[in-house]
């Protein structure tokens, strides 16, 4: 629906978050071909933003990344031991100075989106095994009636970033 009225705003309309909405859709596909879980969880929602982050953010140029050239990319970003939250903080803070000087009073409604995704990712905990608990090889701490081994609370991010690398080596 377009807007009623534009006058004075030099054709300005609605902006739709195009580039946004493409990362999503991509990593939407990626972690579906993946089939590693239900689109309805929690977790899958962790994937796929933060492979849509990675996805946004890792494209410098104005005519969206090509899939298949980009994929060796975002595997190399999303790789365990990378400093993939802090790229992710930079290049968003980088991309909201850009933004903010190039169109006062506007803000992009992809930076929007994308901060949201960011935000949801960092303040959501979601309950997960301790890896960390494991222990060596041999030595389970699960108990002897099936039950699942120590869990804690983790940021949904530090869940997403594998389950979106792993989708990529599967897709």
């Amino acid at each position: 629906m377009r807007p009623e009225s534009t006058e004075g705003s030099g054709g300005g309309g609605l902006r739709v978050p195009m580039a946004w909405m493409y990362a999503e859709y991509i990593a939407d596909e990626v972690l579906r071909t993946g089939d590693l879980m239900p689109p309805t969880t929690l977790e899958y929602r962790a994937g796929r933003d933060a492979l849509a982050l990675t996805i946004f953010l890792s494209d410098d140029s104005a005519g969206g990344p090509r899939v298949v050239a980009r994929m060796e990319e975002w595997r190399s970003l999303t790789a365990y031991g990378t400093c993939w939250r802090e790229w992710v903080c930079g290049r968003l803070d980088r991309r909201e100075a850009v933004a903010f000087e190039a169109d006062a009073g506007t803000r992009d409604p992809d930076l929007a989106l994308a901060g949201a995704a960011w935000r949801w990712l960092e303040e959501t905990e979601l309950l997960a095994p301790d890896l960390d608990a494991m222990g060596p090889a041999g030595d389970d701490p699960c108990t002897a009636g099936g039950e699942e081994g120590p869990q804690v609370w983790t940021p949904a991010w530090q869940l997403g970033l594998p389950l979106g690398h792993l989708a990529i080596h599967l897709f």
